[in-house]
């Protein structure tokens, strides 16, 4: 499979996130996210944009499985010259319990170039179990409140990241086509960055990476968090053995809270 399309994906379920382990606190602790939020970012290959992403949460709550839920979506595509070579059209699904944040129900709809894959999954929490279909059916045993990539990220959002020091490592699961991931990601404290939305305060959090052929070392990639009460991703970076990928922030709306643009620029 063609590296830059890897990386492309990468990026997208980095800016999706998987789960930390750790117990759900207060509702009053994490309200980072309301319906109808809507953020885009555009994805930097070098000097050329090559891709955009937009992840939105739908302006009504749905129904599923008895619960109240957030029904979040992730797009991502190619645009330009590479929508010409390497066409990709994805899309993520997530239903979220609005109470405990956790996903219901996940949808995976992929599209790149002649690559076709389509993917279902149905959570039962109590049981420890998600009901996976594809082509085929398959029973899957999950940890307690595994999370998919897409209601990972809203999960993240959750996070009081004033209790780790520089250098905490968090640790994390999630569910990903049939299989449960564990994933370590490395707290690096505040930064501020430019994005194409604004300059902002930032968290950074440096997941690592497996070594394989694709990442230019454990700690090539870069996740930045607004430091405010949204923790909204602003800016990802990746050193790749084929290049530099960045995602960045150019447009948001329907926030819950006021984003905190660095002052003085």
């Amino acid at each position: 499979m063609n590296k830059f399309y890897l990386a492309l994906a990468t990026m997208f379920l980095i800016i999706s996130g998987f789960v930390v382990q750790q117990p759900i606190e207060p509702s009053a602790d994490r309200p980072s996210f309301a319906t109808g939020e809507v953020l885009k970012y555009k994805v930097h290959y070098g000097l050329i944009n090559a891709a955009e992403a937009e992840i939105e949460i739908a302006p009504e709550i749905h129904r599923v499985n008895d619960r109240p839920c957030y029904r979040a979506n992730v797009f991502g595509k190619t645009v330009g010259s590479f929508d010409f070579f390497l066409r990709i059209r994805d899309t993520w699904r997530s239903f979220i319990d609005t109470s405990l944040v956790v996903p219901q129900k996940y949808h995976r709809n992929v599209e790149e170039g002649k690559y076709r894959k389509k993917e279902n999954v149905t959570f039962d929490h109590k049981n420890h179990m998600a009901l996976v279909e594809t082509k085929q059916t398959l029973n899957l045993k999950i940890p307690d409140r595994v999370q998919d990539v897409v209601s990972g990220f809203y999960y993240l959002r959750t996070i009081n990241f004033d209790r780790y020091k520089v250098g905490d490592v968090i640790r994390m699961k999630g569910y990903f086509y049939k299989k449960i991931y564990d994933m370590q990601v490395v707290y690096k404290g505040r930064e501020t960055v430019d994005t194409k939305a604004g300059t902002f305060k930032a968290f950074k959090l440096v997941p690592k990476m497996p070594d394989t052929d694709l990442f230019a070392g454990e700690s090539s990639v870069s996740v930045y968090l607004s430091d405010d009460r949204n923790k909204i991703p602003v800016m990802i970076k990746a050193d790749l053995l084929v290049g530099a990928v960045k995602v960045d922030l150019y447009e948001y709306s329907g926030l819950k809270h006021r984003l905190n643009l660095a002052k003085g620029y």
